[in-house]
């Protein structure tokens, strides 16, 4: 599963939210993610501003309440993603946030590395009985645990991402190797979450055989927003998608190396005969530098038995050239 996330790209203007899906329909991503906001029942007057990077909000909460869209607009957005044949998923950051989204028909929950301990709403979602997906970033060993262990109490299909939460991650914070611990700890499907503001990251996790694949999108890496550098361009989008696809059509199309019957055609075509480099009279003895490989195969000593024929004796002359084979030599 591929999902595009639009989160706070769209300022919170309804228009460019609607505006992202129209674009990313045409990508092939199997979904579009939001993040559903509701300043009241999410946030307070002492948070702090993670980043202070709005000149037009004066507080962290004055920024949730400009990212709130209406009930209805959510509703607009789903029905929007259904036209394109887009999932619609946003992930929830209050217990209302998913009475809201129960209400607009989500198919399935991604819970953001920061609830990974808010077993309140964990509950709440894990009571849908939809599915979840479960981000790692900020979460140690012991906490996945508790978070895995609590939600499959309840029976809902599971899955966890590899995340780092480092906006745009390094390659040195990808955390590529965690895709194979989570897969064996937990035996559950095993996908990537990406903030590194490139293509290469997803790319990688699909050959380690990530399943889910999440990262932020934008119109523009010129634009405003607390997630642009670590997201990737509506053009770069279409180029992941053909990338993760191919590379997991290649996971599920293995090469038997020991199996050549295609190739024995390029093999005549491409592997070489032994040849007489310079012109020789019968009775000289041959040396490594007397020696060529020329093209095609089975027209003289295959190459590769060129030391076979070293201190041996012609039988006949030979012309510069001239293919070289076992009847050519005195063999005794």
């Amino acid at each position: 599963m591929i999902i595009a996330e639009i989160a706070q790209a769209h300022d919170g203007s309804l228009g460019t939210a609607h505006a992202y899906i129209d674009a990313l329909a045409e990508t092939g991503v199997d979904a579009v993610k939001f993040q559903t906001h509701i300043s009241a029942a999410e946030s307070s007057v002492h948070e702090p501003f993670r980043v202070k990077f709005s000149r037009q909000d004066a507080t962290r909460l004055d920024y949730w309440k400009r990212m709130e869209f209406s009930i209805n607009q959510w509703k607009d957005l789903k029905a929007h993603c259904d036209e394109k044949g887009l999932e619609f998923i946003s992930s929830p950051f209050s217990n209302l946030a998913v009475d809201w989204l129960e209400e607009v028909g989500v198919k399935r929950y991604k819970i953001g590395s920061g609830e990974v301990s808010n077993f309140l709403l964990l509950d709440k979602i894990a009571k849908t009985g939809k599915p979840v997906v479960l981000s790692s970033g900020m979460s140690s060993w012991e906490e996945l645990d508790a978070a895995i262990h609590f939600l499959q109490g309840f029976g809902n299909e599971l899955s966890i991402l590899q995340c780092t939460t480092a906006y745009p991650t390094q390659p040195e914070q990808w955390g590529l190797n965690v895709i194979q611990e989570l897969k064996s700890r937990y035996r559950i499907p095993v996908g990537f979450s990406d903030h590194s503001g490139n293509i290469h990251a997803c790319l990688a996790a699909a050959a380690l055989g990530a399943e889910i694949f999440e990262f932020h999108v934008v119109f523009d890496k010129r634009q405003f927003g607390p997630d642009t550098l670590a997201s990737i361009t509506i053009d770069q989008t279409k180029e992941l998608v053909n990338g993760i696809h191919q590379i997991q059509k290649s996971l599920t199309s293995p090469i038997v190396k020991s199996d050549i019957g295609a190739f024995e055609g390029l093999k005549q075509i491409f592997e070489k005969s032994l040849a007489i480099n310079q012109t020789l009279k019968k009775g000289e003895i041959l040396s490594v530098d007397n020696l060529e490989a020329k093209k095609p195969k089975g027209y003289g000593i295959p190459a590769k038995d060129f030391q076979q024929v070293l201190g041996k004796r012609l039988k006949r002359d030979l012309n510069q050239w001239e293919f070289l084979n076992w009847e050519d030599l005195e063999l005794e």
